[in-house]
């Protein structure tokens, strides 16, 4: 597979590599490698002075410098349900957390928690876009698409100091 995004890099970090990609304008993926994999980890870096930004800005996340992004984002793909989904994780700040039958309350579909469980799972710029700050409303964790899953989701949710439930 080869990126149509105009601009890539791979940004190593304590979750394993991360792969973002852009356009001259806004980020607009976000994938941390699962088994050392990533869709276009074959590819060179095709840098920008945006992804320059969001290397060093992760750098400073992991290293618990920075607690909130300044980076433009666009959802290239996405339904509006998903999108608004997103939009309202892009909004917790850093250490907050939300279940996902109150995120369903709040985006104005209650009793959805699958869906929304679904379109957390898709959110396409993780980390920066924070799904992993979603339990379960006891506060157990039940899935994390990213990385080496639940591993990778406990190492953030620890990072950022969320008590969760294993």
């Amino acid at each position: 597979m080869i990126s149509t995004a105009p601009y890539l890099m791979h940004v190593p970090s304590p979750i394993g590599l991360l792969e973002v990609t852009a356009d001259a304008e806004n980020i607009l993926s976000l994938t941390i490698a699962r088994s050392g994999q990533l869709p276009f980890g074959s590819e060179p870096n095709r840098p920008s002075p945006l992804l320059d930004k969001a290397s060093a800005q992760l750098k400073e996340y992991f290293d618990g410098t920075r607690t909130s992004f300044d980076l433009p984002i666009r959802f290239d793909s996405g339904t509006l349900f998903q999108k608004s989904v997103w939009t309202r994780l892009a909004s917790l700040a850093f250490g907050q957390y939300i279940s996902y039958a109150e995120l369903g309350v709040e985006v104005g579909t209650p009793g959805s928690a699958r869906a929304i469980g679904g379109a957390v799972g898709a959110n396409p710029i993780p980390i920066i876009i924070g799904c992993h700050r979603v339990l379960a409303s006891n506060g157990r964790l039940t899935g994390y698409s990213g990385g080496n899953g639940i591993e990778t989701k406990v190492w953030l949710l620890a990072h950022e100091g969320i008590a969760h439930v294993a």
